[in-house]
């Protein structure tokens, strides 16, 4: 691999994947592998995959191509949750020299360094799900502004479309004072907002005898981090002191995001989720009486098996009956070892795709409603570090995202803006009063994806 040693990473799927390849970024960089960009034909190539994306082979098969162009020489590692759902057929792609599970990924260096100047290649290294039981934390680095803190790990409901379980394993998590060390870490770093993320975030600290609102009531007193944002968190977990808290708290954000996958209780049983919509909506108008600036996201699945018109029909119409505010929409696709593969009632492919069209423009309503709701109103922006064609961006607490002219002075601060008019182009022109010296400028919303 050459006296010089060099690795670079590239990550698919969630957020808590961004977390963990930086965690693996830094063991590689102890072990002496400075890290450069996948262009700069570095020694090691990192794939960290995932298995909820559609096509998952077909995607890793194409960036093993790509690195091997870039650099013919390069070590090609592949972790992540479709490493460990298919170790071995992803270790015989030409090319592929080390596949990692679930377990063995965050002993990487360890790894690579056994086999350097070896000739052996696609080595999979893996063990059975249910023996990963260790919890690594882990926190994305790179943007001084925000992090993603990974406070837990696996899950233990086994939704019959889902293949996290088979992939990550049981739900784990650290203690509260282990996760308080780490977001005091973060903040002496100077970053301003902490994004907990996790398989099932809410499930939190069971193994201990811990609760997740032990955990953000702990979190809450961390100085120097502005604001925390729960990055998703399941219905029958959002309960009421979850809500009561955030409602009152000094640093966390309005926001919550509540996956549902259905708005038919027929179709939430054959997943088989841990509520009804009747639970739903319950929780989505506790947060809004409470905090009725609150923006609430919603995560949704169409065309699983069994989904009939009827059943769409009612997922779109209790979606447009309750106070969201933004969807994410994803199309049902078959996956390995999952109850729902093998159930019958398949819902055809063209179907499917046109049911989550439908559902994304009724998001971007919603979410054209949120802003109209907000015109007027002065929220506070967290703005970040990157610059794009002389704009920069930042988020509201309650998750709108805003863009202005580039001011090096507004990096990593939190200036109160003033949300104006909606645009021709759909974006929201406002200004900003600050009280530092800055003179006010004008200002553009524009969607959060």
């Amino acid at each position: 691999m050459g006296s010089t040693r060099t690795a670079a990473y590239h990550t698919l799927g969630c957020k808590l994947n961004f977390s963990e390849t930086s965690t693996l970024a830094r063991s590689l960089e102890e072990a002496g592998y400075a890290r450069v960009k996948v262009e700069d034909r570095p020694d090691v190539f990192v794939l960290n995959t995932c298995s909820v994306t559609e096509n998952a082979d077909k995607e890793c098969r194409r960036h093993v191509r790509r690195f091997q162009a870039i650099n013919p020489e390069a070590f090609i590692a592949v972790v992540g949750c479709y490493a460990q759902l298919k170790p071995e057929e992803i270790a015989a792609i030409p090319g592929v020299d080390l596949v990692l599970g679930a377990n063995e990924k965050f002993d990487l260096a360890t790894h690579i360094e056994a086999l350097d100047g070896k000739q052996e290649h696609g080595k999979a290294l893996f063990g059975a799900i249910r023996e990963v039981k260790r919890f690594i934390p882990s926190w994305n680095s790179g943007d001084r502004t925000r992090t993603f803190l990974k406070v837990q790990d696996g899950c233990d409901y086994f939704c019959s479309f889902c293949t996290i379980p088979l992939a990550r394993g049981r739900s784990r998590s650290g203690t509260v004072a282990e996760t308080v060390a780490q977001a005091e870490a973060i903040a002496s770093q100077g970053i301003r907002e902490v994004v907990l993320t996790g398989v099932n975030t809410g499930d939190f600290g069971r193994s201990y005898g811990e609760d997740f609102l032990q955990l953000i009531q702990a979190l809450d007193h961390v100085e120097g981090i502005d604001r925390f944002r729960i990055s998703s968190i399941e219905p029958n977990l959002c309960n009421d002191d979850v809500i009561r808290f955030v409602a009152q708290s000094k640093r966390f954000a309005p926001h919550f995001h509540m996956p549902l996958q259905s708005g038919s209780d027929a179709i939430l049983e054959r997943m088989r989720r841990r509520y009804d919509t009747a639970l739903y909506a319950e929780r989505v108008h506790a947060i809004k009486t409470l905090m009725p600036h609150a923006c609430i996201g919603v995560d949704v699945i169409t065309g699983t098996p069994g989904e009939t018109e009827e059943e769409f029909l009612k997922t779109h119409a209790f979606l447009r009956s309750i106070p969201v505010d933004y969807l994410h929409v994803f199309t049902y696709s078959e996956r390995a070892n999952t109850t729902a593969v093998r159930m019958e009632d398949s819902v055809p492919m063209e179907v499917r795709r046109e049911r989550t069209k439908q559902l994304r423009i009724l998001g971007s309503k919603l979410q054209r409603a949120f802003y109209d709701r907000h015109i007027g109103a002065s929220r506070p922006v967290l703005f970040e570090a990157e610059e794009t064609e002389g704009q920069m961006l930042g988020f509201t607490d309650n998750y709108v995202r805003v863009t202005l002219p580039y001011d090096a002075s507004l990096v990593n601060t939190i200036v109160p803006v003033t949300l104006g008019r909606i645009n021709g182009d759909g974006h929201v022109t406002g200004s900003f009063d600050v009280t530092n010296g800055s003179v006010p400028a004008p200002c553009q919303l524009v969607t959060a994806n």
